[in-house]
C-alpha cells in the first residue's frame, strides 16, 4: 500500500507484460527479426540470428543496433516485423477489470510500433482503458533502458514520476524508472529473451531498483486495488 498510495500514473510495458508468455507473440516478431536481417543484410539465417541478439543486448533493441551500424530505416524493420498473427491473444476481461480499478491514467510504454500497440491492446479488450500509448517513434527511436526514453514519455505525457508506477517484465528496463523516482514492479515472465532474466532465479532478494516482482500482473492490480480501498474505505473505481 505504501508504495502505490500516492499513484495517479500507471505505465505498462506491452509484450510479455500485458499478455501472457504461453501465447507466444513475441516468438513471432523474434523469428521475423531474424528474417529481415537476413534478408537485409543478405545473410545465413543463423547467423543473422546472432547479429539479431548481439545488437539487442549491445544497444536495448536490435532495431538501434541496425540504425546504428547499417543506417536503416526503422519503418522498414517495424513493419516487417510485426506482421503477425494476432488472433493467438486471448482476450482478458479480468486484466481489463482490474485496470479499471486503478485510480488515475493508464499508458502503455513500448519499444514496438503504437499501432503494433494498439493491436494487442484490441485483442486483449483493454484499448479503451488507457490514456495514451507511448512508442519507439515518440521516443525518437531511443529505446528503453536508455533514461532518455522514460524522460521523452515523462515529457510527452506530463507525468509526475513520484506519482507513477512502471510495470516491466525486464528487470534492467526497471533501473531507470527507479533513478528518475517512480514505483517499479517486475512482472516476471518464462520468456527469456534477455540474460537479465534468467539471473532472476539466482536473486536472494529483490535489487534495490525493483520494488515488487509478481508472475501474476492480473492478481497484483486487484490486491493494489483493494489495498487503496481499505486504506481510504472508498471504491477505487472510477466511473
Amino acid at each position: 500500500m505504501h508504495t502505490f498510495a500516492s499513484t495517479d500514473f500507471w505505465i505498462f510495458d506491452l509484450d510479455n507484460t500485458l499478455y501472457p508468455v504461453e501465447c507466444n507473440l513475441f516468438a513471432q516478431v523474434d523469428q521475423r527479426m531474424g528474417e529481415f536481417i537476413a534478408s537485409y543484410l543478405k545473410l545465413p539465417f543463423d547467423e543473422a540470428r546472432r547479429l539479431q541478439k548481439g545488437y539487442y543486448l549491445d544497444y536495448g533493441t536490435t532495431l538501434a543496433g541496425l540504425m546504428s551500424q547499417h543506417g536503416l530505416e526503422p519503418a522498414l524493420f517495424l513493419d516487417y516485423v510485426h506482421d503477425i498473427d494476432f488472433s493467438v491473444l486471448p482476450a482478458a476481461p479480468d486484466l481489463g477489470h482490474a485496470l479499471d480499478l486503478l485510480p488515475g491514467e493508464k499508458f502503455i510504454f513500448t519499444n514496438g510500433t503504437a499501432t503494433y500497440a494498439e493491436e494487442v491492446a484490441s485483442r486483449l479488450g483493454v484499448l479503451g482503458r488507457f490514456s495514451g500509448i507511448f512508442d519507439i517513434a515518440g521516443a525518437d527511436y531511443v529505446p528503453k533502458p536508455q533514461t532518455a526514453a522514460y524522460q521523452s514519455f515523462l515529457k510527452a505525457h506530463d507525468v509526475a514520476p513520484e506519482r507513477a508506477a512502471m510495470f516491466e517484465d525486464l528487470p534492467h528496463n526497471l533501473e531507470a524508472p527507479h533513478a528518475l523516482g517512480m514505483a517499479t514492479v517486475l512482472v516476471k515472465s518464462r520468456y527469456f529473451d534477455h540474460p537479465a532474466q534468467r539471473d532472476i532465479e539466482d536473486w536472494q532478494a529483490l535489487p534495490d531498483h525493483i520494488h515488487h516482482m509478481t508472475e501474476d500482473l492480473t492478481g497484483f492490480l486487484n490486491e493494489i486495488a483493494r489495498a487503496l480501498t481499505d486504506a481510504t474505505g472508498q471504491d477505487t473505481t472510477k466511473a
